[in-house]
């Protein structure tokens, strides 16, 4: 009998301790972080899956990159080195850096939008939509059906609808559109990934009328490798290879280097339009830095090439997708409805399923957020109606998103899969008194980005 197991394609070096508490202790300072677990100090809690961007553990390859990296202003080898490996895997003209994707996003944004504008992607994610209603135009969500239905088990619940993209570009006119977004994978729909075949469709829709194609790839190669997993035709093509041709069909993509970079700060813009890039390298001038560092030390651009090529490794990916599928499928066995099929970065848990007790208006997904803290010290995040939902500006009602997931993020070559069969038993304790979990209200939101800020109180 072949081998199952799928081990860690790495070794420890290094430690950080994790802090023990009591439950007691975690009650206290969920009620002092006003149930807000983005509020929490980090110290505080065992494990952290609040995110899986800027929290990667480096190799020692990009911490010897790090030593080589060259700090000078202008001109460093270490943003030429990043330009050639992003050109060899993205193939764009133009590498623009920049400390992190919502700089990428805000910059590309202020350059392309104007009022009244349309920007329609799969699903935009927080900091996209906001940049693009920032700039007074609209975030529109085309996914297709299925990636609405958290039980649906599908392939590719990324995809985007290619025939309502079609109906809004002759709805709305060319103009009114100056450029359609995918976001590989699709982060607010379940860490789910997008085909070739719909990323080709939509490339041939964009080009015929003229519109530029942008990936929103901060995870790219784990798209690439569930296309290489799930796609006919693509089984025996490298990551490389596929991550080529996706973005052959494309004319650009901002960049959160500190997702499929594997490094804790960074990002960047890449694209093909020279006139675009000249008005992003004058804001960023303005705003992040010169050109070759974009905001960025040289030894953090030396860590993102370094991570670029890390990356596309196939063990790596076969471990990552394969430990995110272990959390996933084990959750779905005991009971706790999630997201199918598993996405590669993140297990999403369908708190309105799993919460049904609690209308969307008492914010099933926040609360199980801190239940899970409570329980367990697991910090995660809610992608629901406290990130996507909105209040009614008449009667100050809450209106609900359409859906309330709890986004369990596993940041990479971190966390062993002991640190993971713990998660498991929290979520076994949580379950056999789910009743009790009560629901939550807002008592403060911000106008932007609520969720980040948001102060609630137990109802």
């Amino acid at each position: 009998m072949p081998i199952q197991t799928i081990i860690e394609p790495f070794r420890i070096k290094a430690v950080e301790p994790i802090r023990m508490t009591s439950r007691a202790e975690r009650s206290a300072l969920l009620e002092q972080a006003h149930f807000n677990v983005f509020n929490l100090h980090s110290d505080n809690v065992l494990i952290d899956l609040l995110t899986d961007s800027g929290t990667a553990a480096m190799s020692q390859e990009q911490w010897a990159a790090i030593m080589r990296g060259d700090e000078s202003y202008a001109g460093s080898r270490s943003f030429y080195e990043l330009e050639d490996e992003v050109r060899s895997i993205f193939g764009f003209d133009h590498v623009i850096p920049t400390h992190q994707g919502r700089a990428a996003e805000r910059i590309l944004f202020s350059v392309v939008l104007r009022p009244g504008m349309t920007v329609p992607n799969n699903n935009h994610f927080d900091t996209t939509r906001a940049n693009i209603e920032y700039q007074k135009a609209e975030a529109l969500d085309l996914v297709i059906e299925e990636g609405k239905v958290p039980s649906a088990d599908h392939p590719f619940k990324g995809n985007i609808d290619t025939g309502k993209l079609e109906a809004l570009i002759r709805e709305r006119g060319r103009e009114q559109v100056p450029l359609v977004m995918l976001t590989i994978t699709n982060n607010s729909g379940g860490g789910q990934p997008v085909s070739m075949a719909n990323i080709r469709a939509v490339s041939e829709i964009c080009r015929s009328h003229g519109i530029p194609l942008f990936f929103d790839a901060c995870r790219f190669a784990e798209n690439a490798y569930f296309i290489k997993l799930r796609e006919p035709g693509y089984a025996d093509r490298s990551p490389l290879e596929i991550a080529r041709e996706m973005f052959s069909y494309s004319d650009g993509c901002t960049m959160s280097a500190k997702k499929d970079a594997l490094v804790n700060i960074g990002g960047f813009i890449a694209l093909n339009n020279a006139d675009w890039a000249q008005q992003a390298r004058n804001l960023l001038i303005l705003t992040e830095g010169f050109p070759t560092y974009g905001g960025l030390a040289g030894r953090d651009l030396a860590a993102m090439a370094q991570g670029l090529r890390e990356v596309l490794d196939e063990d790596y990916l076969r471990y990552r997708i394969a430990s995110t599928a272990y959390l996933g499928d084990r959750l779905e066995k005991m009971g706790v409805p999630t997201v199918r099929p598993p996405g590669g970065h993140a297990v999403f848990v369908d708190g309105r399923a799993m919460l049904d007790h609690l209308p969307p208006e008492e914010l099933p997904a926040q609360a199980l957020s801190c239940a899970l803290y409570e329980a367990g010290g697991i910090r995660s995040v809610e992608i629901g109606t406290v990130m996507f939902g909105k209040r009614d500006p008449d009667t100050g009602r809450e209106l609900p998103g359409p859906m309330d997931l709890v986004r369990l993020a596993i940041p990479r070559r971190v966390y062993t899969q002991s640190h993971v069969d713990y998660v498991l038993e929290v979520f076994q304790e949580i379950a056999r008194d789910k009743g009790a979990i009560r629901g939550l209200a807002f008592e403060y939101q911000a106008p932007f980005l609520r969720h980040f800020t948001a102060r609630f109180r137990r109802l």
